[in-house]
């Protein structure tokens, strides 16, 4: 037997360079994506920690005859045991026997001046992550950046 020819195997320049510009297509679609991914998350998780302490307010509200929790007291009264009054103590026994509302207050994971902070504030640009009226009820995000639609933090 003999071997007439040499077959060489492999692939050509053209289809090299056909199969780089695909992977590079696909990067140039799949990055922007993946860290679009990362904001929108944050987006979201700041939605859901408001609604957390939204409804913790309200229900704090609702069992305390009208009154919200006070500034100076937010975090033992929403995450301990209070009585009709609002003293906070961390059993629960005798008159004490409404709340925890909250197992902690979270933290902001948006970015701005609050970002991973806890605590909750009087005015917007203080040193918390959270801005709260005791009057109203109201707490909102301590963050006048923006998401990706231009929609600024504090007015989730």
């Amino acid at each position: 037997m003999t071997i007439t020819g040499n077959k060489r195997r492999g692939f050509s320049l053209i289809e090299l360079v056909i199969v780089v510009v695909i992977i590079g297509i696909i990067g140039a679609i799949a990055i922007p994506r993946m860290s679009r991914g990362a904001a929108g998350a944050a987006d979201a998780s700041l939605t859901a920690d408001l609604a957390v302490l939204r409804n913790a307010i309200d229900l704090y509200h609702t069992e305390h005859q009208g009154t919200y929790p006070t500034l100076a007291a937010f975090v033992d009264q929403m995450t301990t045991y209070t009585d009709q009054g609002g003293s906070a103590q961390a059993t629960k026994g005798g008159n004490f026997i409404y709340g925890p509302y909250l197992r902690a207050v979270p933290e902001l994971k948006v970015k701005g001046t609050g970002n991973g902070s806890s605590v909750v504030v009087a005015t917007l640009g203080g040193a918390g992550g959270w801005v709260y009226d005791q009057s109203t009820g109201e707490i909102t995000a301590n963050s006048t950046d923006t998401d990706d639609q231009g929609v600024a933090y504090n007015t989730y």
